[in-house]
């Protein structure tokens, strides 16, 4: 009986488009269309000899950093100077999902947009994106120590860690940063804007860029969740960083829509977010290269 019952479950699980053992202990079947269930061919991938032509950016915060958007066939598309650095610290060719925070739901996020901007701004550089966000981080995790229990793992030593290791490769040329809904309490936000600039001020020394470009995205607005106060002061907090911390920049989520959960955007607004990220880091560049004037 043991037998005729394991090829009944075995027979459940049969019609999943992506099938595997694991997919016993799963809580529905992977979505036919979720390319981050398929496996990709391996691409032979050429980092640079010269460190000053990798141009790394590291990418922090929540799930709208890492992204929840469903893969499309333009999100695979091969780029040989736009690379990414996978779950085993090797570099890979960036190809949606980036991030490995939450393997059956990550997908489309803002970085690759980003970096094929940057790349096309910048020919004869190649681009290396080190994906580091966990989806459901409080900004707390991001601290020396911090552990994020829907991840486990410890999201700020962690990307310190990938970032250095980054390093011995190329050069530090901006965060990205997207976070705040999990801080959105009344009892968290008072505390928002000290963090983020704490967050900021360590990045910068741990990894020895002063002056490295910081850019924070703006949360969701979506009418069918309005924002409460607590959330407002959390966003005030990120609009307000150019004007409180130096080399930092801004995107506005103005118009762009969600995958139908009112939380995560949907891919054309992930898309649209991550050119809003380079106009912003666009602006600082500008600033940067004044001041050196």
């Amino acid at each position: 009986m043991r037998h005729v019952f394991l090829l009944l479950v075995l027979s459940m699980f049969s019609n999943c488009p992506a099938f595997n053992a694991a997919a016993l202990f799963a809580d529905e079947c992977p979505p036919a269309d979720d390319a981050a269930k398929q496996i990709q061919p391996p691409v032979a991938v050429k980092v640079p000899t010269n460190r000053s032509k990798f141009h790394l950016f590291l990418l922090a915060g929540q799930s709208n950093m890492a992204g929840r958007g469903t893969v499309e066939a333009a999100d695979t598309t091969v780029h040989s100077n736009v690379l990414s650095l996978d779950k085993n610290n090797q570099w890979v060719t960036a190809i949606d999902p980036l991030h490995f925070d939450k393997p059956t739901v990550v997908g489309v996020g803002i970085g690759r947009t980003f970096a094929l901007d940057y790349a096309a701004k910048h020919p004869g550089v190649t681009v290396g994106l080190i994906p580091c966000a966990a989806g459901g981080s409080p900004i707390s995790s991001w601290e020396p120590g911090g552990y994020h229990e829907q991840t486990k793992n410890h999201p700020y030593d962690d990307a310190i860690e990938r970032t250095r290791l980054a390093l011995k490769s190329g050069k530090l040329t901006g965060i990205l940063w997207h976070q705040g809904e999990s801080d959105s309490g009344p009892e968290k936000s008072v505390l928002y804007e000290a963090s983020l600039h704490q967050l900021i001020k360590r990045f910068r020394t741990k990894l020895e860029s002063p002056t490295v470009p910081f850019i924070a995205g703006q949360m969701g607005q979506f009418s069918k969740r309005p924002w409460s106060d607590s959330k407002k002061l959390v966003d005030s907090v990120h609009q307000s960083l150019p004007q409180n911390v130096t080399y930092c920049g801004f995107a506005n989520s103005n118009g762009l829509g969600h995958r139908g959960d009112n939380v995560h955007f949907n891919s054309e607004a992930y898309r649209e977010l991550g050119h809003r990220y380079f106009s912003a880091f666009e602006a600082i560049t500008d600033t940067k290269n004044e001041d050196s004037k």
